[in-house]
């Protein structure tokens, strides 16, 4: 008799996956039958599984001398069907030699499969994978096969320290597995001086108390660095108090944000003029953008300023903020059709904006903005056309467009509708993704500005990698 590991019940456990371990024993019969002729072949113990499915696989037929090898083969083959807890070969001493006779001993029925510890695949999605048909005798070797798929599925979806960590069989025929999703069990960040914890955490996708999922980790290395404040994001797994838990940890190593810059300067017009602008994209922190530029000096009774703000979070939803005002006076310069100067001229720009943004989805985000400035014709500088002196010459600039200031200059205020799609893996340094900006403005006298327009503006830009990493 030759018996392979016999099971009275399955029971099947895990730790880095599903594996079944069969183990052979050395062939012990209670009469040596070597060197006798298999005068015939049969199988018993099937109730459910046919015979001709067991059959068709035996190598072993009437005829053949007895071949201790051989019967190991079928018996290791028939179990491999993946129907049986236990198979054994016996011998039936006949005037012609031995009647050879495999006893199987089938699975248990499956009446029901229990599916425990699942919460980003929905169990229809698992029963669709592990396609076992309840009534129908378990098949260890399909079990097997699909339990690694559904580990498979998971990782495929990100989930790449999920596993099953239990398979069992009731005696009353109920399939259960259990699956260890991989829990987040702590976020934690360092390297950061001046940004504060939350600036970075709401950054990534990975929660506490949830499932590892080394798609949003990336993503999550991607947003953190796109912010612009730092040199270096790295990530890292540390082990968790509960098995099979993590601690994410983020490593980051920060940069400067802040800039100041002085300068003057010296005309006839003018005299002595000074600017002086600072900023931060970190402000103190907090993720807030702050600008302040500013010329003082010289004759003219305005001075130039421009002032800006934008905070990137404003709730959990990630409302976004920013507003800036302003007032400037620069010299400008207009070209005619053929390329030359026409006029060079002094235009004040005076006006604010506010705009508020956000996201929809994981890579667009809409923005509405409000905007209202004053262009005022400040003086003629150089250039053949005055555009405050009108002309009576035929022909001449001014005598053609005798409108052109009111046409060009005046009060515009507007409402612009924008929706910015921005998948680059880099923003500073793009290797892949594509940025898509609509803009769509409207402005109108209703609003009480002196001009009527609608404007719309796209934008895309596609990035590839070409070449091979070095």
């Amino acid at each position: 008799m030759n018996s392979l590991k016999s099971y009275r019940h399955i029971l099947l456990a895990a730790i880095v996956s599903l594996s079944i371990v069969l183990v052979t024993l050395n062939p012990v019969y209670a009469a040596d039958p070597t060197g006798k002729t298999v005068t015939s072949v049969a199988v018993t113990g099937n109730a459910t599984v046919t015979e001709k499915s067991i059959t068709d696989i035996i190598k072993v037929k009437p005829g053949e001398v007895v071949d201790a090898e051989k019967i190991k083969q079928d018996m290791q083959s028939i179990y491999e069907l993946g129907y049986f807890f236990d198979v054994v070969a016996n011998f039936n001493e006949v005037p012609e030699g031995v009647q050879l006779v495999y006893t199987v001993m089938e699975n248990p029925l499956l009446q029901d499969v229990v599916i425990k510890g699942n919460t980003k695949v929905t169990t229809e999605k698992l029963n669709s994978i592990l396609k076992m048909s309840k009534g129908s005798v378990l098949n260890s070797k399909m079990l097997n096969e699909n339990v690694r798929a559904m580990e498979q599925y998971y990782h495929d979806q990100g989930y790449i320290l999920t596993k099953v960590t239990d398979v069992s069989m009731s005696p009353g025929g109920v399939l259960t597995i259990t699956f260890n999703e991989g829990m987040v069990e702590e976020i934690q960040v360092k390297g950061n001086e001046k940004t504060k914890d939350n600036v970075i955490t709401r950054e990534i996708k990975l929660k506490a108390n949830q499932p590892f999922n080394v798609k949003d980790a990336k993503r999550s290395m991607q947003k953190v660095y796109n912010l612009g404040y730092f040199e270096d994001v790295n990530m890292k797994l540390n082990p968790g108090k509960e098995p099979n838990g993590i601690i994410f940890e983020t490593n980051v190593v920060e940069q400067k944000t802040g800039r100041f810059s002085i300068g003057g300067g010296y005309s006839k017009s003018d005299g002595m003029v000074g600017i002086i602008e600072v900023g931060d994209d970190n402000f103190r922190g907090t993720g807030d953008k702050v600008k302040l530029h500013w010329e003082f000096g010289g004759k003219a009774s305005n001075k130039n300023y421009e002032v800006s703000y934008n905070r990137p979070w404003l709730d959990a939803k990630q409302t976004s903020l920013g507003f800036s005002f302003y007032n400037m006076t620069n010299q400008y310069s207009d070209y005619d059709d053929n390329g030359d100067t026409r006029s060079v001229y002094d235009k004040k720009r005076e006006g604010w904006d506010v705009t508020l943004g956000r996201p929809q989805g994981e890579y667009a985000q809409d923005y509405i903005s409000l905007k209202q400035r004053d262009d005022n014709y400040m003086g003629y500088v150089s250039g053949p056309v005055d555009y405050s002196s009108p002309s009576v010459v035929a022909g001449d600039f001014m005598n053609t467009h005798p409108n052109y200031l009111t046409d060009n200059f005046g009060l515009t205020r507007s409402v612009s509708l924008m929706r910015v799609y921005d998948s680059r893996d880099n923003v500073f340094s793009p290797t892949e993704g594509n940025r898509v900006a609509l803009t769509a403005e409207f402005a109108g006298k209703a609003l009480g500005g002196d001009f009527n327009f609608n404007k719309y503006t796209a934008e895309t830009r596609n990035y590839l990698k070409v070449g091979h990493a070095q």
